[in-house]
């Protein structure tokens, strides 16, 4: 095996363990960093 194919294979566990739970985590912090940006951009352009 090759360590280019080991790494894949590291990469893929690793993104099976992050789970549906991390992803929403961060989808949902996203969404609300994305909310407080444009709540900020129209508070400073009236």
């Amino acid at each position: 095996m090759t360590s280019e194919a080991a790494h894949e294979r590291k990469k893929l566990g690793w993104l099976k363990r992050l789970g549906w739970a991390g992803f929403l985590f961060f989808f949902l912090k996203g969404l609300v960093w994305l909310a407080v940006f444009l709540g900020a951009g129209k508070l400073f352009t009236g």
